[in-house]
């Protein structure tokens, strides 16, 4: 039994006497320790080492007093594995030699066996395990089939995205061809990693927000949908889609267990769209940590007090930023463990 469940509280719904917190990318860029691994060892090396990846995951839960951890990963490790060769490039992030333009080349994706390509996030999760001792619980996560699918097409990060968006405008039988082989192999990763011990999953969605609300419902929502109802029999099941507000009422009627909302909407229209209905996680602008830390603290006991205690889980509304002080983190974290009714 895990020592501390307040955040599956929360997931189930539960009554708690504050919400639970954890942070998006919490174990990251911000911490010294951390990058002090990234100084001798390149990303991927990190992310496909188990040692270093479970030794990542862990780095802030030794610091701070959080109610959840979030296996060190990247959520292009899934398209590595289906033959599509991401790098990180200095200074650019992800990088495709060869992205993914004609029909032809989504023919050539595979589906891979998981267990063959993704074993080493599988290992990582039995030494982080061990490592947090059933003190709190373990999250595992995945890119939406959509947000992958835009780092394909267009070999790279991108402001707006049009390749993909015009790939899946101009080519739209191939581009669901692909986005279905994502989709597949996302549930098998998913699956595999309930099977290895993580308590909860979340699909993040970082490029919805570029599509209009017709085109997400055809190129993400119902590719995310269907990893909901494969998992949510098996786990928790959050859903974080990056200024996807018009699309929180479908969300609420999915099987979620919770959903993430950022920055850009008010906890009451949260409240509102999603009818009170389900657990909701955010939604701290992240580059409000550069404020003072009395500041951050007054700013989350308001924030938990719009969104209330119960069905909440407080977290940034998007990753927290490389250059954020610690202090101002652990000011975050605080606040919420410290607040009162």
């Amino acid at each position: 039994m895990i020592k501390n469940d307040l955040y599956l509280k929360a997931l189930r719904g539960e009554t708690v006497e504050r919400p639970p917190v954890w942070m998006m990318r919490q174990a990251g860029r911000y911490l010294p320790e951390f990058i002090a691994l990234r100084d001798k060892y390149d990303f991927f090396t990190r992310c496909q080492t188990p040692e270093l990846a479970s030794e990542i995951t862990v780095q802030p839960i030794r610091r701070f007093p959080l109610d959840a951890a979030i296996l060190f990963s990247d959520i292009l490790v899934v398209p590595q594995a289906m033959g599509i060769d991401f790098k990180m490039k200095e200074s650019v992030g992800p990088w495709l030699d060869e992205p993914i333009r004609t029909a032809e080349q989504v023919d050539n994706v595979i589906i891979p066996d998981v267990n063959d390509t993704l074993g080493y996030v599988f290992d990582a999760i039995e030494m982080t395990l061990e490592k947090l001792d059933n003190e709190i619980p373990l999250i595992g996560f995945a890119g939406s089939p959509w947000t992958i699918f835009c780092y394909c097409i267009e070999g790279r990060g991108s402001k707006d995205f049009n390749i993909a968006k015009s790939f899946c405008f101009l080519q739209t039988e191939a581009a669901h061809r692909l986005l279905q082989k994502i989709t597949d192999t996302t549930i098998a990763y998913l699956k595999r990693k309930v099977e290895k011990g993580v308590s909860a999953v979340q699909v993040f969605d970082s490029w919805g927000g570029m599509l209009s609300p017709a085109d997400y419902q055809e190129f993400s929502w119902q590719y995310i949908n269907q990893i909901v109802e494969a998992l949510a029999p098996l786990t928790h099941v959050v859903v974080f889609g990056k200024g996807c507000w018009f699309a929180l009422e479908d969300m609420t009627k999915s099987k979620a267990s919770a959903v993430g909302v950022d920055w850009t909407i008010t906890p009451e229209l949260a409240r509102q769209f999603t009818n009170n209905a389900v657990t909701l996680q955010g939604n701290f602008d992240p580059s409000r940590l550069h404020s003072k830390p009395e500041t951050i603290r007054k700013m989350v006991h308001e924030m938990i007090n719009r969104f209330g205690k119960d069905k909440y889980v407080v977290n940034l509304g998007h990753g927290i930023l490389p250059n954020i002080p610690v202090e101002n983190a652990e000011a975050f974290i605080k606040a919420v463990v410290e607040w009162k009714p």
